[in-house]
């Protein structure tokens, strides 16, 4: 690509021509300070945090958005820019509910960074304050916009990224606030849960409904017998809240860490995905070999599921059966489990720790119980990490621990399901064998792993070619149903995860500011720990995982068997569009 030399501040500086004066600062080593800007998701100049002086320009531009071009010369710290900068934060300070120390958000908050960094010391203007209720009927997401700087990201991502767009600005001037359409509740929309809005929040206006209260009073009470779960994704990210660099799996020390919170027993959804992989491969090949509903899709991700049964309806068919890898191991443990320990089921509490805000609807769902709940309660890797923290545990100083027995060691198929094109890749690797009636030479299917929005393959399996796809975010999963819809595109087999990047970029995973954002992919270097921990284990193909072999030939006799369909399968219905 052609490249442009300017100024920056003085320093000669030659970048790609579709550079922003932002991203060639970052390049020449210069920091310039942003709130509403978010690599790929938010560009829009709006908050004034950024700007900067052209020379020979009348008026102060915003980098983020502002174009490099041959000659340009930058002022990005001029008595004139600080002045300006200062005076912005100043006016955001005004309007904001600063409780600083009782915030999630604390210590790891955009705005309060800038402030120390700017030097503010003291608010400069008091006067009117907005107040707003706290909206907390969801049983995923708060909302409070007493803590909102009126960035917009959070409306970047869900209108823009995640196509759901149930939130907006409304209102004008001093009184413009995020709110969704007739100032309804965010429970009372078409939102799927999927928490990229909290991602994406620079501050505390957005969080996951906090559950860790339950599971405090679960742990203490003495006639529970507290059973705790962990997704792959949160062994990817886990480690961030403790100072450990992005992408570090730290499988061992979660278990540890579990373990020492006091769960009766400490098991690992990977288990659950292996199981997955067994029910959800043999209904791919049962729609396959007699005319079954094609192209079947994936039903792992509750964000995706509840965003098609409002805007797809018409796939409804076309969604696997399959429950969710810690649904389907939450019925295994109040059945199974309870069985095989001799415990009353309803003495059980199963926990789960997820990637994931939605998880927290899906739990609730009603197809979601049979006798007894699947999985009452749920938490994110953050509210892990705050028990952690609460209970003094020195995780950067535990041991690695395995997980408990019967479910000891999942197969890496399993721990491949964090990332996008993992549950592609983990069926591929069995539906591939009992097809061939022969071991795969090699298990890694690496046409379906990146980045890319939309993926396509096609697999080769007993001689018959098998079109799949796997798409990542909702916009890119819209782009892909509606070509289906067109009749543009045919596949038999699609993987779709409502998150960007799958489950390691969970909504309840941990925030990473927008400065880390522009120097690291978050999403691939968390993927690559799922990966890394896949080729090194033992077993890595779902249907030789041991324990998941005794689970059939003890309990549930085979795949797609009545009881399995039973305690394992779902349903999911039509609901209405906002």
């Amino acid at each position: 690509m052609k490249t442009v030399n300017l100024k920056i501040n003085g320093q000669s500086v030659s970048v790609p021509e579709n550079y922003t004066v932002l991203e060639a600062a970052r390049e020449a080593g210069i920091d310039i300070p942003t709130l509403c800007y978010l690599k790929d998701y938010s560009e829009t100049g709006s908050c004034r945090m950024c700007v900067v002086e052209i020379v020979g320009a009348r008026a102060l531009q915003a980098a983020c958005v502002y174009p490099v071009a041959e000659g340009l010369e930058v002022l990005t710290h001029s008595p004139k820019v600080k002045a300006a900068r200062k005076s912005t934060l100043e006016l955001l300070l005004s309007n904001h509910d600063r409780q600083c120390l009782t915030c999630v958000r604390n210590k790891n908050c955009e705005l309060q960074t800038l402030s120390d960094e700017l030097g503010i010391t003291d608010i400069a203007y008091e006067g009117e304050r907005n107040e707003y209720d706290i909206d907390d009927l969801s049983p995923s997401i708060v909302r409070d916009n007493n803590k909102c700087i009126l960035c917009r990201r959070c409306v970047n991502v869900c209108k823009n990224v995640q196509t759901v767009g149930v939130i907006d600005a409304t209102e004008r001037g001093f009184k413009t606030k995020i709110a969704c359409a007739f100032d309804s509740p965010l429970a009372a929309t078409a939102c799927v849960n999927c928490g990229q809005c909290i991602a994406a929040c620079p501050t505390g206006a957005l969080r996951e409904k906090d559950n860790t209260d339950e599971v405090w009073a679960a742990l203490a009470d003495d006639s529970k017998y507290v059973v705790v779960q962990a997704a792959p994704a949160v062994r990817a990210a886990l480690g961030e809240e403790f100072g450990l660099p992005i992408g570090t799996p730290v499988t061992g020390k979660m278990a540890a860490a579990l373990r020492r919170l006091g769960f009766d027993s400490v098991f690992d959804t990977d288990t659950g995905a292996d199981l997955t992989i067994m029910e959800e491969g043999t209904e791919l090949l049962e729609r396959l070999n007699n005319g079954g509903k094609l192209p079947m899709i994936t039903s792992c991700s509750p964000g995706w599921i509840k965003f098609c049964e409002h805007n797809f309806p018409d796939f409804l068919d076309n969604l696997s059966t399959c429950k969710s890898p810690h649904q389907m191991f939450g019925a295994i443990i109040k059945t199974y489990f309870a069985q095989k320990r001799n415990i009353p089921a309803k003495n059980i509490v199963t926990v789960s720790v997820m990637p994931c805000v939605a998880k927290k609807f899906e739990a609730k769902r009603p197809e979601m119980q049979g006798e007894y709940r699947d999985v009452d309660i749920v938490i994110s890797t953050r509210e892990l990490a705050r028990m952690i923290k609460q209970a003094g545990i020195q995780f950067t100083k535990l041991p690695d621990e395995k997980f408990d027995s019967p479910f000891e060691e999942a197969s890496g198929a399993g721990v491949i399901f964090g990332a996008t094109g993992g549950v592609m890749e983990a069926a591929l690797r069995t539906v591939a064998e009992i097809v061939e009636g022969k071991p795969l030479d090699n298990v890694e299917f690496t046409a379906v792993r990146g980045t890319e929005g939309i993926k396509e393959a096609t697999v080769t399996l007993g001689g018959k070619d098998i079109r799949v796809a796997i798409a990542h975010g909702l916009g890119n999963a819209r782009a892909l149903l509606e070509s289906i819809r067109s009749g543009e595109k045919n596949y038999e087999f699609i993987e779709i995860m409502a998150c960007p990047g799958g489950c390691v970029t969970g909504g309840g995973q941990p925030i990473v500011s927008a400065k880390t954002q522009m120097d690291i992919d978050v999403k691939a270097e968390r993927a690559k720990a799922l990966y890394t921990e896949d080729a090194n284990l033992p077993c890595r193909k779902s249907h030789e995982n041991p324990d998941i072999q005794l689970l059939y030939k003890e309990f549930l006799e085979k795949p797609g068997s009545h009881k399995a369909h039973e305690l394992l399968h779902t349903h999911y219905m039509e609901r209405e569009l906002y």
